[in-house]
């Protein structure tokens, strides 16, 4: 039998979070940009290219992301 003891639970990731967001060597949260699944008859190419890099997570989500991520 084990034995309970008085530790708190870990916190578990949230799994989507961590699927859509990394966290750079510096600390700054990365996402993808939207618009870049389908569709690309219509778009340019240079707009295709623009939406392949990655971004920087904005200041106003940031805290809700770290949260997530359990940072």
């Amino acid at each position: 039998m084990k034995e309970s003891t008085s530790a708190m639970p870990k916190n578990k990731t949230h799994s989507g979070a961590k699927k859509r967001f990394k966290v750079t060597g510096s600390g700054k949260l990365m996402r993808e940009q939207a618009n870049r699944r389908h569709l690309f008859e219509y778009k340019s190419s240079t707009r295709t290219r623009r939406l392949a890099a990655d971004v920087a997570v904005d200041s106003a989500n940031a805290k809700a992301v770290k949260r997530l991520l359990g940072l």
